[in-house]
């Protein structure tokens, strides 16, 4: 169904690599300080974690790693525990890391966010990553009153599929009340981009330094960053015409084109 005739209604974000550039020097930092902290001796290094984002959620991406990586690794009886209990400790030392200040938000996030608002948009998240998290780096980085921003802050374990399945963008949608053509997603990978399509959203992708070189067909736009008046963002796919950053007229724009 085309959306020409449906109006912006709401934002839809991803948060990890979308928000924040937090994936190689936060989540991985973290999972490396948990292995640590339970004397694993495994050591993520950049390289390896790259490849490991194409598995979504940080439960799966230990079991991945687990069952692809660690042929000789003596399992436990209870591998669901391990996994959970070990998850639950990296998620303790990301919180403290999101506390600390060292992770900000990407260029052009606080400014969109705020014009969104101020234009009558409703805003939303849909992320594998847990709610503590998202709450967490809200409040760090812009403060306790964040929270309410978000209509629907849909994340962690609310659904059983992951992305690239749909399954996260159709919970949020549920949660806001509207269509899928009332709504637009931002993403920053191939495998969020397929999620979000495959709920029916029209999606914009901020690539980061480890998903810039993935596939973005289909997104209406990819480009490094959202951008700021005297820090343009660089086109990756798509046409941005004249628009140098990411605002809510560009938004508009892309989502009636």
């Amino acid at each position: 169904m085309s959306v020409m005739s449906n109006e912006l209604k709401a934002l839809i974000f991803d948060v990890d690599g979308t928000l924040a550039d937090n994936e190689r020097d936060g989540h991985r930092v973290a999972f490396n300080l948990a292995f640590r902290d339970a004397g694993l001796g495994w050591e993520w290094d950049p390289a390896t974690y790259d490849e490991l984002l194409k598995v979504f959620g940080g439960k799966e991406r230990i079991r991945h790693f687990i069952e692809h990586q660690q042929p000789d690794f003596d399992w436990p009886k209870d591998l669901d525990a391990f996994i959970r209990d070990l998850h639950r400790q990296k998620t303790q030392r990301y919180v403290e890391l999101l506390r600390s200040g060292a992770i900000p938000l990407r260029p052009g996030v606080e400014r969109l966010l705020r014009e969104a608002r101020s234009a009558g948009l409703r805003l939303a998240i849909a992320s594998t990553t847990t709610f503590e998290n998202v709450t967490t780096l809200l409040t760090v980085t812009l403060g306790d009153e964040s929270i309410a921003w978000f209509d629907v802050i849909a994340c962690g374990d609310v659904v059983a599929r992951k992305k690239p399945a749909p399954d996260i963008y159709e919970y949020a949608l549920e949660q806001l009340g509207l269509a899928a053509r009332e709504c637009l997603a931002i993403e920053d990978t191939q495998s969020g981009l397929a999620a979000a399509s495959a709920a029916g959203l029209v999606t914009v992708v901020t690539a980061n330094g480890a998903t810039r070189n993935q596939d973005f067909s289909g997104a209406a736009i990819a480009v490094d960053q959202l951008g700021e008046p005297g820090q343009g963002f660089e086109v990756l796919a798509g046409d941005a015409g004249n628009a140098r950053w990411v605002d809510v007229d560009f938004l508009r724009r892309l989502f009636r084109s």
